[in-house]
């Protein structure tokens, strides 16, 4: 087997020379990786995938193989095998770009890796294991494998987790990146329904000031390229909004990116679409028969074709940021409701009715009576009331940063 070294943070991976193994003849690599400590050994994830039996096998593609495992500690985890036979430098160059990039950003709408594997000819990439599989389970076979069609609701706050996880790669992460290859069958769904974007194989570092970047070999899946990286090879993050815009059109019909079992005219989802939804009359007809229909629901059905169609714009310049696709979805899925108004004080039994400055009286003389110091130093003086914002607490940073946006 080939040793494997981790040496510290980042990612860079290079291969040195080594002294022969106890048993073979010839020299063999020592791969060095620079990443955390995520090494796997072959043997263990030999044990927890039973020999990568085919009862564990997860999904196939033509990268390879995923088998579900779990860890003497109980975690389970996905294990991506890459195929040897096929592997070659453009196998190996996506190996280690989802290594490089995975290990430089965190989201909870990111699949997590949790480690990987390089012995010799096998390399594998160790995953968080999701229960409910691909998205692409739940809106187009569901019915082959048993499973509930996905209500609105629950698409809706799909759809929100995947712009919210695509806008983190895009401009909230320390890095700009791109991911090309958006699509339900990279989509994960935990137990709770709730996605997070996975497959980082072709995932390449966004241009630096919104500047086009061409691409010489196209990669991707056809029905959601966009046409300017489709035919010119031009890539910016706009092209992932117009995967996205896809996507949100499958959600909506329940049908394929690309169909053939569809008349001529109807293959191509995107061109179907437009047609269908500047036909107000026919949109409804174009609508998933398994989504239960009232007023809200058909409400934001249309806020969200309106979405998907700005997204699958013909034009980058005229496709929205992703920002503004969470922002439409979040103002469907998270609307805010007032509490119900029992009496005039709230649970502190504080009077509301009260001015500032009495509620700044009262809570002093409650500090006072209780010898609690803290909250007259933290409470600013009734006597001065310019400003309803006090003095920042001891112990609080001055400023702070979160590493998984929003």
């Amino acid at each position: 087997a080939v040793k494997i070294t981790v040496a510290g943070p980042g990612v860079n991976e290079k291969a040195v020379g080594a002294g022969n193994n106890q048993g073979n003849s010839g020299p063999s690599n020592v791969h060095v990786i620079e990443a955390n400590n995520m090494v796997i050994s072959i043997q263990v994830l030999r044990s927890v995938t039973n020999n990568f039996s085919e009862e564990n096998v997860l999904g196939k593609g033509g990268f390879g193989t995923v088998y579900k495992g779990e860890l003497p500690d109980g975690t389970k985890i996905a294990v991506k095998r890459m195929n040897p036979d096929i592997l070659g430098d453009k196998g190996l160059a996506e190996f280690k770009s989802e290594i490089s990039v995975l290990t430089k950003v965190r989201h909870r709408h990111l699949v997590a890796l949790l480690g990987y594997c390089l012995e010799g000819n096998e390399k594998l990439l160790v995953f968080e294991y999701m229960p409910q599989g691909a998205l692409s389970r739940h809106l187009f076979n569901w019915r082959d494998e048993g499973l509930t069609p996905l209500e609105w609701k629950q698409r809706l706050a799909i759809a929100l987790d995947v712009a919210r996880g695509v806008e983190y790669l895009h401009s909230l992460a320390h890095q700009s990146f791109i991911h090309r290859d958006l699509k339900p069958s990279n989509i994960l769904l935990g137990d709770d329904m709730r996605a997070k974007v996975s497959d980082f194989g072709l995932v390449r570092l966004a241009p630096d000031g919104g500047k086009t970047s061409i691409e010489t070999r196209i990669a991707g899946t056809f029905g959601y390229l966009a046409p300017e990286y489709a035919v010119m090879g031009r890539i910016t993050p706009k092209v992932d909004v117009y995967s996205f815009g896809v996507i949100l059109m499958e959600m909506i019909t329940g049908r394929k990116a690309l169909d053939g079992s569809q008349p001529e005219d109807s293959v191509h989802l995107v061109t179907w679409f437009r047609r269908m939804y500047i036909n107000k009359d026919g949109f409804q007809k174009a609508i998933d028969s398994t989504i239960d229909l009232n007023e809200e629901t058909l409400l934001s059905l249309n806020t969200v074709a309106e979405l998907a169609s700005h997204c699958c714009a013909r034009d980058p310049h005229l496709r929205p940021d992703m920002c503004h696709a969470v922002n439409v979805l979040s103002s469907l899925t998270d609307k805010w409701k007032p509490a119900e108004e029992n009496d005039s004080e709230d649970m502190y039994g504080i009077d509301l009715d009260m001015t500032l400055p009495q509620a700044l009286k009262k809570w002093q003389a409650l500090g006072e009576n209780t010898g609690d110091a803290s909250s007259s130093e933290f409470l600013a003086s009734a006597d001065n009331t310019q400003t309803s914002i006090p003095t920042r607490p001891t112990g609080f940073a001055e400023s702070f940063t979160s590493a998984d946006g929003r």
